[in-house]
C-alpha cells in the first residue's frame, strides 16, 4: 500500500508542476502567476561606474493587483455570435450568401468594418439638431460668438490708441534703454 506522499509524488510531478502554467493565486493576491524577472534573466542595464553594470532597478507591483481581471483585448470587442447556437449552413445556402455578397460588393455597398460587426453595444448617436445651452442662449454660433468678441477686442483696442494718441500698439510699448 502506497503512502499519500508516494500517491502524490506519482499523481503531481514536481517536474510538470513546475512548468505549468495553472498555478495557485501568486503573491499580494495577484490572479495570474508572478512573472517578474530574477536579476540573471533581466536584459536590462545600468551602468555603475568602472566599467561595470549591475540589472535595472526592479518595477513597483502595480495597486490594483488582484482587484479584477482586464478585459480580453484592448479594444474592449469580442466576436458575437452570428446566428443561434448550432445553426449551420448547408452548402448550397453557404454558395447563395458568398453570391450575394459578390454582388453587394460589385454594386458599391457598404461593407462593415472590424469595429462594427465586432461592436458590443450600440453607438450612441447625436441628434443633428442638437444645440448647445450657450447656442440656444444667444442664438449664434461658437464661430459666430469668437468673431463678434474679436471684433469687439479691436474697437476697443482701437479706442485706446485714439485716445493716447496712437496709431499703433508697437508705439505703446516703452524700449528702456541702458546708459
Amino acid at each position: 500500500m502506497k503512502s499519500f506522499q508516494q500517491f502524490m509524488l506519482e499523481v503531481y510531478d514536481p517536474e510538470i508542476q513546475g512548468r505549468s502554467q495553472i498555478t495557485k493565486q501568486g503573491e499580494g493576491g495577484r490572479i495570474g502567476r508572478k512573472r517578474k524577472q530574477t536579476d540573471a534573466e533581466k536584459k536590462r542595464v545600468k551602468a555603475v561606474g568602472g566599467g561595470k553594470t549591475t540589472p535595472a532597478k526592479t518595477y513597483k507591483d502595480k495597486s490594483d493587483i488582484g482587484i479584477t481581471n482586464r478585459k480580453r483585448s484592448p479594444a474592449g470587442r469580442q466576436q458575437q455570435p452570428t446566428q443561434d447556437k448550432g445553426v449551420k449552413l448547408s452548402a448550397r445556402e453557404q454558395q447563395r450568401k458568398a453570391a450575394q455578397e459578390r454582388r453587394a460588393a460589385k454594386s458599391g455597398a457598404k461593407t462593415k468594418s472590424a469595429d462594427e460587426l465586432l461592436a458590443k453595444k450600440e453607438k450612441k448617436t447625436v441628434d443633428p439638431n442638437y444645440k448647445s445651452e450657450l447656442d440656444k442662449s444667444s442664438g449664434l454660433s461658437k464661430k459666430e460668438r469668437k468673431a463678434l468678441y474679436k471684433k469687439g477686442e479691436r474697437t476697443l483696442r482701437d479706442i485706446r490708441l485714439k485716445n493716447l494718441g496712437k496709431k499703433s500698439e508697437k508705439e505703446l510699448t516703452h524700449k528702456v534703454t541702458s546708459k
